[in-house]
């Protein structure tokens, strides 16, 4: 199993809207996992504030994903995405996190495990601010999060994940949620997942003041979408995913697609 998973769940969706930075699985002392991947979102709505209007965008991103078990218990992961919106296009923020899992129980049915985890993320390029093209807030944040894990012995998951996203020049903090439901096996792997993002505080886009410090924006979204992985060959593997923003605050809505590479170190 440590062959095979995912690592990539999916930091690589790694549009403005991301789900769990980390997952429940673990490399495992040594082992490493590479990622490329690319992904399209095709905006048709954006919420300001929390009213839906026209206004639209389209964005593309390739993201360089790298993992490597440190030990059998702790892991770490870096992520660094390019992406073009409209005349934007740039590095953005340079990801690492790193994740440890605290406590482990093998039962007759399954294995739960409880995992905490450490994040930080800083903008590498001076990408602009102040429009709807932006590719960022030039945000520099810290996140905290706990993750609950079960793994069925049918190769069954479910992971719930939350925690605090600490955010400095003027962005707003943020809670996160994410509820997945999935299945690894040996040679492939799939899952369903629900993203929830709460910003606290914030302004609205053309809200008030004027003119707006984007960087003010508080960015809330409900999202859904699913992962299919499969194993290539021996320690290559390609992915599909596919997410969509339902609603939100300062967001858009629609749809959002990827594909990818990985392979295992």
């Amino acid at each position: 199993m440590k062959s095979l998973l995912f690592l990539f769940c999916l930091t690589l969706c790694f549009t403005v809207f991301s789900q769990g930075r980390v997952d429940g699985f673990y490399r495992g002392a040594s082992n490493a996992t590479v990622v490329l991947g690319y992904g399209y979102e095709d905006s048709q709505n954006y919420f300001i504030g929390t009213e839906k209007s026209n206004l639209n965008r389209t964005l593309t991103y390739i993201n360089l994903f790298a993992a490597y078990g440190i030990t059998d218990r702790l892991d770490i992961q870096v992520s660094l995405p390019y992406l073009e919106s409209n005349e934007n296009k740039s590095l953005q923020d340079l990801s690492v996190f790193t994740k440890y899992k605290i406590y482990s129980h093998q039962s007759q049915k399954g294995r739960l495990e409880l995992t905490t985890a450490l994040g930080f993320s800083t903008p590498i390029s001076d990408y602009s601010i102040g429009g709807l093209y932006d590719l960022g807030q030039q945000a520099t944040v810290l996140d905290l999060k706990a993750l609950v894990h079960y793994f069925f012995k049918t190769k069954w998951f479910i992971t719930a994940q939350s925690g605090y996203s600490i955010k400095f020049e003027e962005v707003p903090n943020s809670i996160p949620f994410v509820l997945k439901l999935g299945r690894a096996l040996n040679n492939y792997y799939y899952d369903l997942y629900y993203d929830f993002q709460y910003a606290i505080g914030g302004i609205d886009y053309r809200g008030t003041p004027a003119p707006q410090n984007f960087r003010e924006l508080g960015v809330s979204y409900h999202k859904i979408g699913g992962t299919f992985y499969y194993k290539v060959y021996n320690n290559l593997g390609a992915y599909l995913t596919y997410g969509y923003v339902l609603d939100g605050r300062n967001t858009f809505k629609g749809p959002s697609y990827g594909i990818g590479l990985a392979t295992n170190l």
